[in-house]
């Protein structure tokens, strides 16, 4: 099931399923800023990524010496969510902890995003609440998928990644398994502001970054007015990524990413873990403006 929220001339559609945004555009140009979900490319469009970020070594957790199968992304993006409100231009989706997921992950939890929509500018609000007797421990991600170029003018080259802030960021490399190359990484930016895009930058796989500094990051082009503006708060991390020479471009703030090859730790010894205590709430947000 599918809830539109509208707002001026701004329209946005998530689906119940992975409470994934499967829409965002603006009536009066009738443009679509989020990726279609072309099968030839990448089915995704915008998913949740809970209770994992990426790859776990051999497609698994360990938790008090329980070994639990946890696919890429964890579950989240392929589970049905609830729709416990909604109103024109605001929905929240719950995802209640359940015996399917607790046979991948034994921790009981509520996920709700919440989606306002205020004219051109949509925002996400995500919470993790403990509802266990115990701590839990979980990453939270985002993967929204941008149309790339955003109308007929130019090409994917023209574009370019503008960061709010001087960055200085080395990526980290991911091997066939999806897992962080330990010890092998690339100077991306040196006090810069501006990437410029090329498909080549991506046939090793995604950018991650650690520790961004920006808190808004805008794609844009020299040959277009159009833009889409992606700010975050809680999310210290950050993926950008697209499947070869495909038209988008994935924007993904994260808390967490992938495992390293050498990891073999459980999942509270993992790098980027939350830990969340009983009856407490983590939050998150990520907002999207689009012009």
């Amino acid at each position: 099931m599918n809830t539109i929220l509208r707002s001026g001339s701004a329209r946005a559609e998530i689906s119940s399923l992975g409470a994934e945004l499967v829409s965002f555009t603006k009536n009066d140009t009738g443009t679509e800023y989020i990726w279609s979900g072309d099968a030839a490319y990448w089915t995704g469009r915008s998913p949740v990524l809970f209770p994992i970020i990426g790859a776990v070594r051999n497609g698994e957790i360990k938790v008090d010496g329980q070994t639990y199968k946890l696919a890429n992304h964890g579950f989240a993006r392929r589970s049905e969510f609830t729709v416990a409100e909604a109103d024109e231009s605001r929905a929240v989706f719950l995802l209640t902890s359940s015996g399917h997921t607790l046979s991948s992950y034994p921790f009981q939890f509520n996920l709700y995003i919440t989606y306002t929509l205020n004219e051109s500018t949509l925002k996400l609000e995500y919470r993790v609440e403990n509802t266990d007797g115990q701590n839990i421990f979980f990453q939270l991600g985002t993967h929204p998928a941008f149309n790339c170029p955003l109308d007929e003018n130019g090409s994917f080259s023209d574009y370019v990644l503008e960061f709010s802030e001087n960055e200085t960021l080395d990526r980290e490399f991911l091997n066939s398994a999806g897992l962080r190359i330990s010890g092998r990484s690339e100077a991306v930016l040196s006090g810069e502001r501006i990437l410029p895009l090329t498909h080549e930058m991506f046939k090793d796989d995604a950018l991650v970054f650690q520790n961004v500094a920006s808190r808004t990051i805008t794609l844009k082009s020299k040959l277009t007015e159009k833009s889409v503006a992606v700010s975050f708060e809680g999310f210290p991390d950050l993926g950008i990524w697209q499947k070869p020479n495909a038209p988008f471009l994935c924007i993904e703030p994260w808390q967490g990413f992938a495992d390293s090859d050498r990891f073999q730790g459980e999942l509270p010894e993992k790098e980027g873990i939350v830990s969340l205590a009983p009856g407490d709430n983590f939050t998150s947000s990520l907002t999207i403006k689009i012009d």
